[in-house]
């Protein structure tokens, strides 16, 4: 299980995991034969001076798996860290979004042909949603564990930047449900949910046509109607709203940006159409 872009939740929720499996491996309920490898950040030299990416270069560690022994910093680190873990049988990511904000809980997964939707179904999460790779995907963690055999998943939950103990339960949940559903540990689900597979084409963005400060109307999860008001936009020096942002067309709230202040054209919403 890996995570490179040193973000808070993410490094909680995996401190949190190593607690939990710790209890589970007490009571003997790791199968035998079975191994589990928690890796919480490749990179607390840039957390600890609250970067995202590579200090010395802003380059993203997971933009160059499998990585290059004899290559540049970034490079090394992917390259060390891949040859420990490429040959596991899962992976599991917990990933982060490049805009701060709140998710459905879903697993995400890219089609290389190799990819497994109905195991990723075994999360017991609302959505599994799939897609395509682009050009630049073939450089990240994910893409590179599904050539070399790993079944890979990114899990997103509820918040992508603030600690959410609430978004840590429901992930780490998720994980030891989906360890007991694949025999490594003796686990029962506190609860169980059919996933819905979604494409990345019935997933569509509604952005900002004014900038501003961004006062969301409605809350993730939530059905919405074409037309229906989503966020008012208002002039921070006067107070009044400058733009209604409306649905234009019937869909779920996916995702919802969290920001106090918000640029024109920046993505404010991610929809299921329905």
């Amino acid at each position: 299980m890996q995570d490179w872009e040193v973000r808070k939740r993410e490094v909680y929720i995996a401190g949190q995991l190593v607690k939990r499996l710790k209890e589970i491996e007490k009571k003997h309920q790791i199968v035998k034969g079975k191994e589990i490898l928690v890796v919480p950040s490749l990179n607390p030299f840039s957390m600890n001076i609250g970067k995202r990416f590579w200090t010395q270069d802003n380059t993203d560690i997971n933009r160059m798996f499998p990585g290059y022994n004899l290559g540049e910093t970034t490079q090394r680190i992917a390259a060390g860290a891949f040859e420990k873990i490429k040959d596991y049988g899962i992976g599991i990511q917990f990933a982060s979004f490049y805009i701060s904000g709140d998710f459905i809980p879903h697993v995400r997964m890219m089609k290389t042909g190799l990819e497994n939707v109905e195991m990723a179904k075994d999360f017991s999460l609302p959505y599994v949603a799939v897609r395509d790779p682009r050009p630049f995907d073939t450089t990240t963690l994910n893409y590179n564990w599904q050539i070399w055999d790993t079944n890979a998943f990114s899990v997103y939950a509820v918040d992508t930047e603030k600690v959410n103990m609430e978004a840590a339960k429901t992930t780490i949940e998720s994980v030891l449900t989906f360890l007991g559903r694949q025999g490594i540990i003796e686990y029962t689900p506190t609860k169980t949910e059919e996933s819905v597979i979604v494409e990345e084409n019935d997933i569509f963005n509604i952005k900002t046509p004014k900038a501003g400060l961004f006062e969301s109307l409605v809350t993730v999860g939530e059905r919405v109607k074409k037309g229906q008001p989503m966020a008012n936009i208002i002039d921070p020096y006067e107070g009044e709203i400058v733009k209604t942002i409306a649905a234009d067309r019937d869909g779920r709230v996916f995702f919802i940006q969290d920001a106090p202040f918000i640029l024109e054209k920046t993505l404010a919403f991610k929809m299921i159409a329905e």
